[in-house]
């Protein structure tokens, strides 16, 4: 059954698959139409193919295939125009447009829209601008409407529409592999279904290449290796082809060489072991092995001597420091790169501000740094020193992804950086910070060496420590705590291997027993919707749960959706969007999961506004407001800045009532709760727990088993990662100080 009419209103649209509820006009009748659409426009006259159903919603006319067809009146020509399609086109321009070209309307933007600039308020730039959208219009409708045979989303297709414009189904036809390489978010399998799809064999070699980069992208992204040895890496996209290397072992071979060819990945030996690398990941770690190297060796020889610069702070601020902490003092003033490591409550921050004073002393300019926004928050409050994120320090230029204003060309205006949190920055942004390094800067890396790795690729960190190249500071006195406070005590007999102390008799550290699965959930929604608020006299807000798990019932996908009906029920004037399967409802708590350097964001200080670019993986905000006549969603971030995604960039926040101990790094919240569960050895580990726990300022609470909790303890378990840089760092060093010599 074929029915026509014009879009009235939009009562329910998810912006990642294209479903859509909507009432249309047709002939004078209200319709409820519900089906997928490309993207949907108050004013659209559409053409849909499907039935009329009955349901608890009452009649509705589900469609299963649509067209946008071009109205015929002057005015469905008219709403057309000013529904906000076309950009430049408002109401009172819409109305004159029609007034002077009739039904030839169409047909005058399309083929001759210089004829435009006859109309009132519209110049010749004007028309052929309008021209241009029109025409741009109806090729992105193609393109779309392609793509989506092939289930891919209405958010996706339009990215794939922006890096392809109108070249997008001759790519996709001709290799659709193309979409592995150039779109972010596309992975092999899609890639792999539209393939197969359209008739491309299995033994294609364009397959077999997307299949290798395939295999790469998943080790740096789910386990943080920057090469693979390369049986490791055949290995791994055998499984993805299901191709036998053995009868294909020249397809592999020549898929390989074609990505050498092309620069695309880098083949060596190392420790007598055939590895490959992304090129990108190569010169990441090549640089910044370069860079740290000359910061290392280019510092002046004079020593200072800093004993009455010590003493006078040890005065001002009414303490002593230890021997292992003036010696670290000593090392980041008088060395190029130096590390300070330790635990929590071993005096991190105090000799930071130290360290700042002695610079402030000396009329060196410094910044302080971390990785996320609320570390550097964090950072600021406890030193009195304007701190930032690296990101923000380094400035990304403008509309240009991944690209930062400060680099090798514009380095930073500073004498030194000092960075909080290192463990969590991975070799990515630490080349940035880098090349927008000054030769004769200080660098003054700070962090726990026994927390998680980035999240990112590389182990920065750790391979500055076990490089033996760069001077190291460890920590292991504990001052910070008090005679009733567990956190930082049982932080370190967790670190150490031992069980922590639990008799709930502390102010901050306790372990409520439970065992069923479903009992440990509730009792987790309890304590932060009802019994922790009322106990700590905190809001909601300020409760985190830190889950080890992403699937499950105590996972954090069940726990957020469970969460979100119990603080931010859905009410009639609350508008809520969804994106795959999840619900995204004004008021939610949320958090941005990937980098994205392309939106802009303001911030309002007292009469000061500020504007910025860039908002990144970890970010924690609030849904302000959905909008769906311009398809965007206001968030304000906990740091006080204010963003609008648009639609195609929804999907890159997830619910923050509960998020994963791994993406907690960086971050501290007055209460944590942390579910203590079963699952696997090779996650549920002794620094998992560990980093769970120092992510507290004034309490923790466990919710599980103990057996659970001794045996996340016991397992010192972690995963080796693949990484070229301390064995650079080794080598660069020695090559620098042959040249300095």
């Amino acid at each position: 059954m074929r029915i026509e009419g014009v879009i009235e209103e939009i009562i329910f649209r998810n912006e990642q698959n294209g479903y859509t509820v909507m009432i249309v006009d047709q002939n004078n009748t209200m319709v409820t139409a519900v089906g997928k659409m490309i993207s949907t426009n108050v004013g659209e006259n559409i053409a849909m193919e499907g039935e009329f159903t009955t349901s608890k919603y009452g009649v509705q006319f589900s469609f299963s295939s649509y067209e946008v067809i071009m109205p015929t009146s002057l005015k469905g020509i008219e709403q057309y125009l000013c529904s906000g399609l076309i950009k430049g086109i408002g109401p009172v321009t819409a109305r004159n447009i029609v007034e002077h070209f009739k039904e030839q309307t169409f047909d005058i933007i399309e083929m001759s829209p210089t004829s435009l600039a006859e109309v009132k308020n519209i110049s010749l730039k004007k028309a052929l601008d309008i021209g241009e959208k029109f025409k741009d219009l109806k090729k992105l409708q193609n393109s779309v409407m392609f793509l989506q045979k092939y289930n891919i989303s209405t958010n996706m297709a339009l990215k794939i529409y922006e890096i392809y414009g109108d070249r997008t189904v001759d790519t996709v036809k001709n290799n659709p592999y193309r979409l592995v390489e150039d779109i972010n978010g596309i992975g092999f399998l899609t890639a792999d279904r539209i393939a197969k799809s359209i008739g491309v064999p299995a033994n294609s070699e364009f397959r077999v290449r997307a299949g290798l980069l395939h295999a790469m992208n998943t080790a740096i992204e789910r386990t943080g290796n920057t090469y693979l040895p390369k049986n490791m890496l055949i290995n791994s996209a055998v499984n993805i082809l299901d191709l036998n290397y053995e009868s294909n072992e020249e397809l592999y071979t020549k898929a390989i060489d074609s990505l050498l060819l092309d620069k695309t990945i880098r083949v060596m030996w190392h420790n007598n072991v055939e590895i490959v690398m992304l090129s990108q990941y190569y010169f990441y770690e090549s640089a910044v092995a370069q860079k740290l190297s000359l910061l290392n060796q280019s510092v002046i020889q004079q020593k200072l001597e800093l004993s009455d610069e010590i003493k006078h702070f040890e005065e001002k601020n009414k303490i002593i420091f230890h021997d292992e902490q003036k010696n670290a003092i000593i090392n980041a003033i008088n060395s190029g790169v130096s590390v300070i490591t330790g635990g929590p409550g071993t005096g991190k921050t105090t000799i930071i501000k130290c360290i700042t004073e002695i610079l402030s002393q000396n009329n060196k300019r410094f910044m302080l740094l971390a990785p996320t926004g609320r570390a550097s928050k964090r950072l600021s409050d406890s030193t009195g020193c304007e701190a930032k994120t690296i990101h923000r320090a380094l400035e990304v230029a403008q509309g240009n992804t991944g690209r930062f204003v400060h680099n090798e060309n514009n380095p930073l205006e500073t004498d030194a950086v000092i960075v909080d949190e290192v463990s969590m920055v991975d070799v990515a942004l630490m080349n940035h910070l880098c090349k927008a390094l000054p030769r004769d800067c200080k660098l003054v890396l700070v962090g726990d060496k026994d927390q998680l790795p980035s999240v990112g690729a590389g182990n920065v960190l750790d391979d500055i420590l076990k490089c033996g190249k760069i001077t190291v500071s460890m920590l292991t006195k504990i001052y910070r705590q008090s005679d009733d406070s567990l956190i930082i005590t049982n932080a370190h007999l967790i670190n150490s291997g031992k069980m922590p102390l639990i008799d709930n008799s502390s102010k901050d550290f306790f372990f409520e027993e439970k065992s069923e699965l479903g009992t440990i959930k509730n009792s987790i929604v309890d304590m932060l919707t009802t019994r922790l608020p009322k106990f700590t006299g905190l809001d909601p807000s300020q409760i985190q749960i830190l889950a080890p798990l992403k699937a499950g019932i105590c996972g954090i996908d069940n726990l957020n959706k469970t969460l979100q009906a119990e603080l931010n029920p859905p009410k009639m004037n609350k508008q809520e969007i969804v994106v795959g399967e999840t619900i995204y409802r004004e008021g939610d708590k949320v958090m941005q999961t990937t980098n994205n350097y392309n939106l802009i964001w303001k911030k309002i200080n007292g009469f000061i506004e500020e504007e910025g670019q860039g908002v990144y993986n970890g970010d924690i905000g609030y849904i302000h407001k959905i909008d769906f006549q311009t398809n965007e969603v206001t968030i304000w971030f906990e740091d006080g800045r204010i963003c609008l995604y648009p639609r195609t960039d929804i999907g890159q926040l997830s619910l923050a009532y509960a998020i994963t101990i791994h993406k907690s790094q960086g971050s501290e919240f007055d209460v944590v709760i942390i579910p203590v569960i079963a699952g696997p050895s090779m996650i549920l580990t002794r620094n998992l727990i560990y980093t769970a726990v120092t992510r507290a300022k004034k309490m923790v609470v466990l919710v599980g088993e103990k057996t659970n909790l001794r045996r996340m303890v016991s397992n010192n378990y972690t995963v080796q990662r693949f990484t070229l840089l301390k064995d650079l760092l080794i080598a660069t060093d020695d090559k620098i100080k042959e040249l300095f010599n």
